[in-house]
């Protein structure tokens, strides 16, 4: 089993700044990655990396947004930048035996952490 928790979300302005850190206990899984969901809004996919550090982003994340990972530590952080009002949402770590887009696919979650960022 691995357990994922979430930290570093909350309130900010927009230009703003925020990393989020996602410490997975239990065993290291090759492929971890963010999605985030806003109300109202179907989840979407904002970054993954697997284990050789191979990343991919999400279109609207691309240039602000940097994930990476610490295997010794095995813990996922999203670096986030020039935060917009429409990044707001709920952020999930997830973590899956192979890295694709499909959220089905990522069996290990977490309860997420909210971002909001205000204009």
């Amino acid at each position: 089993q691995v357990q994922l928790v979430e930290s570093g979300g909350g309130s900010v302005q927009a230009g703003g700044s925020l990393k989020l850190s996602c410490p997975a206990s239990g065993y290291s899984i090759y492929c971890m990655g963010w999605f985030r969901q806003a109300p109202g809004k179907e989840r979407e996919g904002v970054a993954i990396i697997n284990k050789n550090g191979f990343t991919s982003y999400g279109n609207s994340v691309k240039g602000r947004f940097t994930i990476s990972r610490d295997n010794a530590k095995n813990t996922l952080y999203l670096q986030m930048n020039s935060l917009k009002p429409e990044d707001t949402a709920m952020y999930y770590c997830a973590a899956a035996t192979w890295c694709s887009w499909d959220w089905d696919a990522f069996a290990y979650r977490g309860q997420g952490t909210q971002v909001t960022v205000s204009s």
